[in-house]
């Protein structure tokens, strides 16, 4: 291995620790405590090595999104990959949702709440956000009904879904009417 192979293999390293570590506190104590003292604080660097990475907190909320939403679409591919009817799929792709909303708060505020610098519905979307629409995509298309847009049907779904999460994260909703609520939904939106 070259020294320059080692360099980058090492900066990459360190980048995906700052990351790690951003999430880690944030998912303990909320983005606020997140500063880029407190991080070089904790992975033991110095704060210019830390902006030599990331120029500011707000480009290290990026990292936690795009690293959120390739964790997203995975978890919704594997739940309807498991379910058989169109509107099982369905199902299994909410609860794939508002679970994973759920587990891992500071990934869910930095794709969705929080300002990462992020384009998105745009061509300059970055392909892991495209991919996490994509997984809903591919499974909500099934059930858009006849004459429904299916990438419009899929952003209808999705901001319901973004709702149900936003909502039952602040504690707005009753946790016991999850399940029924999400049948709702379902049965509302998803033709199959």
């Amino acid at each position: 291995m070259s020294v320059q192979e080692r360099k980058q293999r090492e900066l990459a390293e360190r980048e995906r620790l700052i990351v790690a570590t951003a999430r880690e506190l944030a998912e303990q104590q909320g983005w606020d405590a997140v500063t880029t003292r407190r991080l070089a604080e904790r992975i033991e660097y110095s704060q210019p090595v830390l902006y030599s990475h990331f120029r500011g907190k707000r480009e290290i909320i990026g990292a936690v999104a795009l690293e959120g939403a390739t964790e997203l679409a995975a978890a919704v591919r594997a739940a309807t990959a498991e379910a058989g009817s169109p509107r099982a799929r369905v199902v299994a792709l909410g609860r794939a949702y508002l679970d994973f909303a759920a587990a891992n708060p500071a990934a869910y505020d930095a794709l969705f709440q929080l300002d990462g610098g992020l384009l998105f519905a745009n061509e300059a979307t970055p392909e892991p956000l495209k991919d996490a629409f994509a997984a809903l995509l591919e499974t909500l298309c099934e059930v858009a009904g006849d004459g429904v847009e299916p990438g419009m049907f899929t952003e209808v779904f999705w901001a319901s879904l973004h709702g149900l999460a936003t909502l039952g994260r602040a504690g707005r909703l009753l946790p016991e009417d999850a399940e029924p609520r999400l049948e709702l939904l379902v049965d509302r939106l998803a033709v199959s």
